[in-house]
């Protein structure tokens, strides 16, 4: 029966989308950060088409009695998701056009988008042509035989060129890559009358297309892009039979080609028919868009050192007593660490791993790696410490989505410098984040631990918000130690899961267990009249089992505060359902990442933190721990930064049942914003 009462996963995320493009609207924002919204929705919005759009597709075409197995499906989702994200292009156009170009013109910058060209510009123009692009163009001819040997890549811009020869030649349809990953794709030009101006390199190529067709007349111009399916893992997300069906229904569709199709808006029928046929497209996959394609770029547009422009940088908080000592072990003996990111510096991790790397009583070095920095000073470190000749196992995750190219190339280095490399497996995905050190002085074993809900990144770390703890807990070392070995097996199909996990939650083990009962605890306080209280915080909320278990508990008279920062298919408020559940989801500066859950009240209160999502794929398909922070300080630290989270009545809009969100009404009260109460917490403290 609750099964049932869940938002459909896509829209839910793309409510997320709405709420990024939300902050682009936002006149209090910075001018610049409104643009970087602007990027980071049309980033979300392509990997949305390469991710999760032919999977939508897929599932709309199965039977009803097969669409009933899947929480929040119906045959309509294809349409309804094209509905939306039709609406949210409006809306990021208006934006565009009528807030932040006018703005940009205000502040002294003319930026050229879809409009004439002024003639002192066209010499300028001419000459960054035939000088810094020129050498990168590349056309084709769509002749019958070229186009068997051209496909456009995967988020690459291109126009599509009628060309004729005289008056009454054949018409001829040629291609032009728009070289943007070559070269730049704004350029600026010359100031004129105290203005700055910035134009696309679209419209740089579109002006000299002459130069590349000499004697042809130019009968229309148009520009397209093509976005290709990324490698999906559907058995993350579906097992056993339904999974066969939705795959049957991707390869009937011969899946891996294109999911989306942009051409510009005004296209001919007859010239989308031509394209369709050459690139082997279905009508399906064809989508009107604007003149200008992949404005994700927008987020290098150039930056004119204009006051006021961006958010004011905060100053990275120190640990004074971590970098005061110099000695992260002797620290870590007396007392667990919490640190808090981007608002404290990540200084100790990276301390640690490279105090650890030249420490000659470090014997073992384990470690998770999911995506790690292009440059990664943690890598270094291992690589360094495998050739001082200590055992250093990583864990390396080869299907971190679009993150596998670096990941493969960090293995190879690793393992040329004598790293262990255990590489994923098929099966399952090592989504956590963990590591251990063990270190053998004065003939006594010690154990290092690091537990975080974020990445070792050091360059995420620095706009991802994230927990990290760092502990010697004997408990949590002993634990550690054991799931590495489990990671180290060879066969998974035969891998023993007896492992007597405590104080830690394990999918694969014991975690779905465990939060189960942490649940039900809440639910009989509930039922003896007491307080009862549960409180999370996550990226996305999915799977329907634990959100039955929490419409279980609203039920019972348990008060619920979630913060969902994107996928949130629990409907909220619905009566004798889900009253006693309130949602929240929070778009800021820094892109919510941490995942916490608190059961209970006051000192009472049960708190954990770790690398799990509240979806299929983490609780049922990969390798993720949370962690029982024990020590007193910690847990108090974590209930306050989630409190200061809650009480947020500026960066927060509360969900409503059929997809709606609403921001607080704060005319008459303070306005709180919960990531700058949280680092004058932290500064403070």
């Amino acid at each position: 029966m609750h099964g049932q009462m869940m938002y459909n996963r896509d829209l839910s995320w793309l409510g997320f989308n709405l709420r990024v493009l939300q902050e682009a609207a936002d006149a209090d924002v910075p001018l610049y950060e409104r643009l970087k919204f602007l990027s980071i929705f049309s980033s979300n919005l392509d990997e949305f088409f390469r991710v999760r759009y032919p999977e939508i597709i897929a599932l709309s075409i199965l039977s009803k009695k097969t669409r009933k197995e899947i929480p929040g499906s119906d045959k309509n989702i294809a349409e309804k998701v094209q509905d939306e994200i039709n609406n949210q292009l409006d809306f990021f156009g208006t934006i565009l056009h009528d807030q932040i170009i006018p703005l940009l013109q205000q502040n002294g910058i003319i930026f050229y988008y879809d409009t004439s060209i002024r003639k002192e510009h066209l010499p300028e123009i001419r000459e960054l042509f035939l000088s810094n692009i020129l050498s990168f163009i590349q056309p084709i001819y769509l002749d019958g035989q070229s186009e068997k040997n051209f496909l456009p890549e995967n988020n690459k811009l291109y126009f599509v060129i009628t060309l004729q020869e005289n008056n009454e030649g054949i018409l001829k349809q040629a291609i032009v890559n728009i070289p943007s990953e070559k070269t730049k794709r704004f350029f600026t030009l010359t100031p004129l009358n105290g203005f700055n101006y910035v134009i696309f390199l679209d419209d740089i190529v579109r002006k000299n297309l002459y130069y590349i067709f000499p004697g042809l007349q130019i009968i229309s111009v148009y520009s397209i892009k093509l976005n290709r399916d990324s490698e999906l893992h559907l058995s993350e997300d579906y097992g056993g039979n339904l999974l066969k069906k939705i795959e049957r229904q991707l390869k009937k569709r011969d899946f891996g080609p294109p999911s989306r199709f942009l051409y510009q808006q005004g296209m001919p029928l007859n010239l989308q028919m031509f394209l369709s046929s050459a690139f082997n497209i279905t009508n399906d996959d064809m989508f009107p868009g604007g003149r200008y394609h992949n404005l994700k770029d927008l987020l290098s547009f150039p930056d004119f050192n204009k006051e006021g422009f961006h958010y004011k940088k905060r100053k990275t908080l120190a640990t004074p007593h971590i970098s005061n000592s110099g000695d992260i072990f002797n620290i870590l003996l007396k007392e667990d660490v919490l640190l808090h990111f981007p608002y404290q510096s990540y200084n100790p991790v990276l301390s640690f791993f490279n105090q650890a790397a030249i420490d000659i009583n470090v014997t073992d070095i384990f470690i998770t790696l999911y995506r790690v920095a292009e440059e990664s000073h943690i890598i270094n470190a291992l690589i360094s410490a495998a050739k001082n000749g200590k055992n250093v196992v990583a864990f390396i995750e080869l299907k971190a989505r679009f993150d596998e190219a670096n990941n493969i190339r960090w293995s190879r280095i690793m393992k040329n410098a004598g790293v262990k490399i255990i590489y994923s497996y098929p099966e399952i995905k090592v989504h956590s984040k963990i590591a251990l050190i063990r270190r053998r002085k004065d003939g006594i074993k010690q154990s290092f631990a690091i537990l975080s809900t974020g990445n070792f990144n050091e360059v995420t770390a620095q706009f991802y918000t994230d927990h990290l703890l760092m502990t010697t807990n004997k408990q949590i070392a002993k634990e550690l130690t054991q799931l590495f070995k489990f990671l180290q097996l060879r066969d998974i199909r035969k891998k023993d899961k007896k492992i007597d996990f405590t104080a830690l939650l394990v999918s694969q083990f014991n975690m779905n267990e465990e939060l189960e009962k942490l649940i039900n605890e809440q639910i009989n306080k509930a039922k003896r009249g007491e307080n009862a209280l549960i409180r999370i915080k996550v990226n996305n909320l999915e799977e329907p089992g634990f959100i039955n278990l929490l419409y279980k508990a609203s039920k019972a008279g348990v008060t619920i505060n979630l913060i969902v920062r994107s996928i949130c298919c629990l409907v909220p408020g619905v009566k004798n359902e889900s009253e006693n559940i309130t949602v929240k989801r929070i778009v800021d500066q820094y892109l919510e990442h941490s995942r916490i859950l608190i059961f209970g009240t006051k000192e009472n209160a049960q708190v954990i933190m770790g690398s799990a999502d509240l979806m299929t794929r983490n609780l049922y398909h990969r390798i993720e721990v949370y962690v029982r922070i024990e020590d007193e300080n910690c847990k108090k630290e974590l209930v306050k930064y989630f409190t200061k989270q809650w009480d947020d009545n500026d960066k927060s809009v509360t969900l409503f049942p059929g997809f709606e969100q609403k921001k607080a009404d704060n005319n008459k009260g303070e306005k709180i914003n919960a990531q700058q109460s949280i680092y004058n917490f932290l500064e403070t403290r």
